[in-house]
């Protein structure tokens, strides 16, 4: 081979890497002259986990802003995949210390994609969790979305004794319950 062979396969290559690139999303084809918004830009819909016997609809989230103990944050819900012929209902809970503005109950028509605002408002700084429940059919899914306001953390209650084993190494010992 010649050195014009090798670079024709390299850029053979690398035109075909290039144009397996749009292969790698999310599989929804975006607008072609759709203008975006700041926060759409910045921050790109989370694909919630399934499991395997879970209820088939898949759902997308997005928080609009940073969550802020005291002020509401809109969380924008985005459901796709309803195949049951009844459609699909959702049910939204809070964890305790976050509170749900408006309805708590949605109904997804069949084969349409269905997004639906819901506004929360934290009460304290800490993470809480937004809990969907999906319904299609007789199968269900459970999907907590976190809501993260401010930056504390979960602190652990202390409820064993740091003790050394002859070796050096620190060991906790908990009581027995």
């Amino acid at each position: 081979m010649n050195i014009r062979s090798h670079s024709t396969m390299a850029l053979a290559w690398l035109a075909l890497a290039a144009l397996s690139v749009p292969a790698a999303a999310d599989g929804v084809p975006a607008p072609r002259s759709a203008k975006h918004s700041a926060a759409q830009r910045a921050a790109p819909m989370t694909v919630a986990a399934r499991k395997p016997n879970d209820s088939g609809v898949t759902l997308r989230y997005q928080l609009e802003t940073t969550p802020q103990a005291g002020k509401a944050t809109t969380v924008v819900l985005q459901f796709d995949g309803v195949s049951h012929p009844d459609g699909a209902t959702v049910r939204l809970a809070t964890d305790a210390g976050l509170t749900l503005s408006g309805n708590s109950t949605l109904t997804l028509p069949t084969g349409k994609r269905t997004t639906a605002n819901v506004s929360v408002v934290s009460e304290g700084e800490g993470l809480a969790y937004l809990n969907v429940f999906i319904t299609q059919g007789s199968a269900t899914s459970a999907i907590s979305i976190p809501i993260q306001a401010g930056s504390a953390t979960p602190a652990l209650k202390a409820s064993g004794v740091i003790k050394s084993t002859p070796d050096g190494e620190n060991i906790i010992s908990m009581p027995a319950k």
